[in-house]
């Protein structure tokens, strides 16, 4: 049985869909939902879909072995950030090498680095005029979405899109490549 763990700051449509994803495979499952938000979306959304969520804080992250030792005992076979807006810890990095992965809503290396998540990069998408966008699946080392990239989906932006069209556009390839890629990344051989 393959394990993932998720984490997630927000909404958690991400983590939904890969939750859904899988939920009916008896090959793989996601364990575990990790949110550094209380009050994030994603909580509710792992309660109704029957998944285990912890919500944890920066000392819990940064200054003890906590989410550490919490991710030792689940032994995951992927860790998955959807929409995580952490920097995440090289102690983690170490344990689970070539294990921790991010999608990242742009072309990475364009509109990357800290502060460009969400909204942030489909606004400078649109102030850039930029003609094509997309997403960006990656493997998490110690700077922001400078790691490997394992997998990239494109989109068009007309000029006469807004930031949320973007948006809407960018969701979109991540609901239909984000678990594909995840599968794949656990399966290589299939």
């Amino acid at each position: 049985m393959k394990r993932i763990v998720i984490f997630a700051s927000g909404s958690g449509t991400n983590a939904e869909n890969l939750i859904t994803f899988f939920q009916n495979r008896d090959n793989v499952s996601v364990i575990q939902v990790l949110t550094n938000n209380p009050h994030a979306k994603v909580i509710n959304r792992c309660n109704t879909l029957k998944t285990s969520c912890l919500s944890f804080n920066r000392t819990a992250f940064y200054s003890t072995s906590h989410i550490l030792d919490l991710l030792k005992s689940n032994n995951p076979d992927l860790i998955v950030l959807a929409g995580f807006l952490w920097k995440f810890p090289e102690s983690i990095l170490k344990e689970f090498p070539n294990k921790v992965i991010n999608v990242h809503p742009a072309l990475l290396p364009k509109f990357g680095g800290k502060g460009m998540y969400g909204m942030h990069v489909h606004q400078a998408v649109v102030d850039n005029k930029e003609t094509e966008t997309g997403i960006t699946i990656h493997y998490v080392n110690e700077h922001y979405d400078e790691g490997a990239i394992i997998f990239q989906a494109t989109c068009e932006v007309l000029s006469s899109d807004s930031v949320e069209d973007v948006a809407a556009k960018i969701h979109e390839l991540e609901m239909e490549h984000f678990p594909k890629v995840v599968e794949s990344l656990l399966f290589p051989n299939e």
